[in-house]
């Protein structure tokens, strides 16, 4: 064994360069198999509900999964508004636990503002079994003042602080020309929830309705909120109401009352089976990450074989003289199979830092996006098979190697050169 292990680093060592190469190759895609499935099973998982606190959520009619990525994740427009009768007897419903209308309209440099009552801190938790907690100095809004809280995310990468003032902007995208006149006060940085929250300003619902530029249309008429003392509740309106449910059956009654047989609001219930259905559709474009991922370890793994296998014209004297020497035909090939599990191995190793870097490159990218965390760190069953999986298969790469180094000649390579 010590002397097939040392036949082994001799190996390497005469050919480090195309070795390092190879290992580089399969480094690649090692990291790439690892990323692809933990990317899959960490993003169907935070995105199908299991850490969303809300049960339910009532909207405009039309696209549920709309209104899921609109008011869950503060991604695409709204479908359209809710008029506040609506809103009222969602809330007065016994089989609705707590219900808090969400108005959106606006942002503050890309970042979604949401209108929303007070009751979403106290009534409703960040993230299931996690209450909202702002950081130390902070609080949350008062319900009649032009306060805001806003995420750990918004915090960091606007520079707002507790005690700063900001304009909003009209519209969901950032317009520098479409600022607001009104100022908000932060009085609350969020403690990170790892949810979409974190990206989210949050303001008095009643400072969407007062915005200059805003009207609501409750009536079916035009109402200028800003220029009145009281807002009288047929005008108001809501972009969507978030449901936390008395029991999964009161859902299903829900859904089939609003979805089935009524035709002016929409009720995405569960919220994580809508998403699981956008998972599903996009089911194709995993099956070919995973397709890509694969043909990667094959062509890597053939660049095991064929980096060995060019290098044995080379190494044919020096095998015959192992041989005159002593060493039998099973020795020699299994130090071939050996080198090339080495490789392999090496590949395996790095393959992890390739890993990393890929899913914490993903990670910041869907953070941003959508406020969804993504652990690179996490545990996941490919960062054991799929190592294992790449040795297995330089080993197998390294068997016709080994079959051509078995069959060597002794007497034919060790005639003179010249």
């Amino acid at each position: 064994m010590r002397a097939l292990l040392l036949m082994v680093r001799r190996g390497l060592a005469q050919h480090k360069l195309s070795s390092s190469i190879t290992a580089g190759s399969l480094a690649l895609a090692c990291g790439l198999v690892m990323a692809v499935f933990a990317l899959r099973e960490q993003s169907y998982a935070a995105f199908t509900g299991g850490s969303t606190a809300f049960d339910a959520v009532l909207g405009a009619r039309g696209s549920q999964l709309q209104l899921v990525l609109n008011t869950v994740f503060h991604l695409e427009t709204s479908p359209g508004n809710l008029p506040w009768s609506l809103v009222q007897a969602i809330e007065r419903d016994p089989r609705v636990k707590a219900a808090v209308p969400y108005a959106v309209g606006d942002n503050y440099k890309g970042f979604r503002i949401v209108g929303t009552g007070a009751n979403l801190f106290s009534d409703f938790e960040a993230r299931k079994g996690d209450p909202w907690r702002v950081q130390p100095g902070g609080r949350f809004f008062e319900p009649t003042l032009r306060e805001a809280v806003i995420g750990d995310f918004v915090a960091r990468r606007t520079g707002l602080r507790v005690g700063s003032r900001f304009q909003p902007y009209h519209g969901l995208t950032y317009v520098e020309s479409a600022k607001h006149e009104e100022q908000y006060l932060v009085v609350g940085i969020l403690e990170p929830t790892r949810t979409p929250a974190d990206r989210a300003i949050w303001i008095p619902i009643e400072g969407i309705f007062r915005m200059g530029g805003h009207v609501l249309r409750g009536t079916g008429e035009a109402f200028d909120a800003s220029k009145v003392a009281e807002i009288p509740d047929e005008a108001k309106e809501a972009s969507s109401v978030m449901l936390k449910l008395k029991s999964p059956q009161a859902g299903f009654t829900l859904d089939a009352e609003i979805n089935k047989q009524g035709k002016v609001a929409t009720l995405a219930f569960p919220i994580g089976g809508v998403m699981a259905e956008l998972f599903d559709k996009l089911g194709w474009m995993n099956r070919v990450l995973e397709a890509v991922a694969y043909l990667t370890v094959l062509v890597a793994a053939g660049s095991v074989m064929a980096s060995l296998y060019n290098t044995m014209n080379e190494r044919r004297r020096s095998l015959a003289i192992l041989r005159a020497l002593g060493a039998r035909r099973t020795t020699i090939s299994a130090a071939i199979v050996l080198e090339a599990s080495a490789i392999a191995a090496l590949g395996a190793l790095l393959g992890f830092a390739v890993y990393v870097a890929i899913l914490s490159g993903a990670a910041e990218l869907v953070r941003a996006r959508t406020g969804v965390v993504l652990d690179a760190w996490a545990w996941h069953p490919a960062l054991v098979a799929a190592p294992l999986g790449i040795i297995a298969l330089g080993a197998l790469a390294g068997l016709l190697p080994a079959l051509s180094a078995y069959r060597t000649d002794v007497a034919r390579n060790l005639q003179p050169t010249s």
